[in-house]
């Protein structure tokens, strides 16, 4: 099938000019991160890595996306609020995996000292592939949703002016006045600002709480410079600054900080809160794939269970049991139709192909295996683009797209107060990366043409 950028991808000479064009676009828009070796200082920053042409996406995919992002605000809200649920679908993981475990330990005891929060924020990310493995026409499969690891909704916020710009350049001007508005920043910031307002302080402040590392600053900047412009106070600390200056008052409000186990028994929303983080390990989107499972946590919801339900790929409990080793067996045996997915979000984590394979030969007797779980391995169409980065040839490289779809909303008590879609993320890589996202350096910012 022809794709919207054949006659471009023919020049190269206009295509070079045009990537030079972008880097500066991306420079004058903030499309911005620090540098791998000064990654806390901002004297010398680079762009973030994006590509030349903005990727075609199926209009009605990602129209479905959308359309299903508050149904997926709705389940995960009512996953971290099902404790029964929670208990059963991770007994088998939290005896082998230990990240697991020390999370839902904490989620056990604020449970049964009381929970002091009483507003609730969640941000998340569902993304999906668009899987063309069987043959017929684009089908919307999810790849995961990240309830803690959703980043580059600030950047996300600044890309399409850059290939606005470039779709000029290349005597493209009306396919450059198609591409959505797209502002994440704004509506995650919407939210937080939301659970602000209703934790009923004027003196409240909104703390990120950032690794040591902070590459990826401006991402975040773009999320708080629209707080302060409503007047919010945001402050940046590390958990390490959280576990040495934090304490509670009498009245559990949360001053400065100790670690994650202070953080959950304070009356401060947490985004996330440890229950909605729970709810995102792949052991709860695997479990979520089992026929009834759907209807349990969202009686009445009919048309929202379809909708999710439509965008599952197949899902496979690693157990043990008869059930686990048949799956085990065939993935050992057929490694390419599977990837092995442990409980973690964020890229690079998951297994492919033959060290899929030897991973599962290897625990595949052991209760370890159940730390995993196993899921079609999605096929999108290739498709070919740029990947610009800094200090990289220039080269057209085959490549294939994932598009996440931002949600946020906000409870107080049982009554939910805000639940929306809040923009959406593009990420483009090279198809002989099979995983890893812009963070890990393999995958890069792009701006959906809808077609």
């Amino acid at each position: 099938m022809a794709g919207p950028w054949d006659a471009v991808l023919r020049d190269e000479a206009a295509l070079r000019q045009a990537a030079v064009v972008a880097v500066d676009a991306a420079l004058l828009e903030g499309v911005l991160m620090r540098t791998d070796a000064e990654p806390n200082a901002s004297e010398v920053v680079s762009y973030a890595p994006f590509t030349l042409l903005p990727s075609a996406v199926p209009r009605a995919l990602f129209e479905q996306a959308y359309a299903v992002q508050r149904d997926f605000n709705l389940l995960v809200d009512a996953i971290s609020r099902d404790k029964e649920f929670l208990e059963r679908t991770l007994a088998s993981t939290i005896k082998v995996d230990d990240f697991t475990a020390r999370l839902f330990k904490i989620h056990q005891q604020v449970l049964e000292e009381g929970l002091a929060q009483s507003v609730f924020l969640g941000i998340n990310r569902s993304d999906y592939m668009f899987d063309c493995g069987a043959g017929s026409l684009p089908a919307l499969k999810q790849i995961e949703i990240n309830t803690i690891a959703a980043s580059f909704g600030g950047l996300a916020s600044r890309t399409a002016a850059v290939h606005g710009r470039v779709l000029r350049v290349l005597g493209k001007p009306e396919e450059a006045a198609r591409l959505l508005p797209n502002d994440p920043a704004r509506g995650l910031a919407m939210g937080i600002a939301k659970a602000w307002e209703l934790y009923g302080s004027p003196s409240a402040v909104v703390m990120f709480l950032v690794e040591e590392a902070q590459r990826n600053i401006f991402d975040q900047r773009c999320v708080e410079n629209e707080l302060w412009d409503r007047n919010i106070r945001v402050i940046r600390r590390r958990f390490r600054d959280v576990y040495e200056q934090g304490s509670l008052d009498g009245s559990r409000r949360l001053y400065n900080w100790e670690a994650r186990l202070l953080l959950e028994r304070s009356r401060a929303v947490k985004c996330p809160d440890i229950a909605t983080q729970l709810a995102g390990t792949k052991k709860v989107q695997q479990e979520l794939s089992c026929p009834g499972t759907l209807e349990k946590l969202l009686p009445g919801h009919a048309e929202a269970v379809k909708r999710i339900r439509a965008t599952f790929a197949g899902l496979y409990s690693l157990d043990v049991g008869e059930e686990g080793d048949q799956i085990a067996a065939t993935a050992i045996a057929s490694p390419e139709r599977f990837v092995l997915k442990p409980q973690r979000e964020g890229g690079g984590n998951n297994l492919y192909g033959e060290e899929l394979r030897q991973v599962l030969e290897r625990i595949k007797d052991s209760p370890e295996r159940t730390s995993y779980i196993l899921m079609d391995k999605i096929e999108p169409q290739p498709a070919v683009n740029y990947l610009l980065r800094a200090r990289s040839p220039l080269k057209a490289s085959k490549c294939i797209s994932e598009l996440g779809i931002f949600g946020v909303y906000v409870r107080q008590g049982t009554e939910l107060v805000l639940n929306e879609a809040a923009g959406h993320l593009l990420r483009t890589k090279a198809v002989e990366h099979a995983d890893g996202g812009v963070a890990a350096g393999v995958a890069v910012l792009d701006t959906p043409y809808l077609v």
